[in-house]
């Protein structure tokens, strides 16, 4: 999709703090950090969103979540604390329509955090 960012990030033709990249996934830095660690978990294939994935999507997603670990481990420490957020539709918070995992450390929580915005 030409007009998607982050497929523009992924076919490097869009500039980005790449931290982690394979042939399924991309992890960057998030432009606008909620804390001192926001990063990006993006499958390289497009999907719009959580509610778009399909049984075939099963193994991408796992690896997805087995990335979500591995940078948390190499970024944070062996021992990380972190939250995962994916935001599904504009109404959730989605902004950018290509499915993305949060992995959001490095402050602590406060307990309004996770339900702030929600009516």
């Amino acid at each position: 999709m030409s007009d998607c960012v982050f497929c523009n990030i992924i076919n490097k033709t869009a500039p980005a703090d790449l931290v982690y990249e394979d042939g399924d996934v991309v992890v960057i830095r998030d432009i606008h950090p909620v804390a001192p660690v926001h990063l990006l978990v993006i499958p390289r294939k497009h999907i719009d969103s959580l509610d778009a994935l399909q049984a075939e999507d099963a193994e991408l997603v796992s690896r997805l979540l087995f990335t979500v670990q591995k940078i948390a481990r190499q970024v944070i420490g062996e021992e990380p604390a972190y939250r995962t957020i994916i935001n599904t539709g504009s109404a959730a918070g989605q902004t950018v329509f290509h499915l993305h995992i949060h992995i959001i450390a490095g402050r602590p929580f406060v307990s309004g955090l996770f339900t702030r915005g929600l009516r």
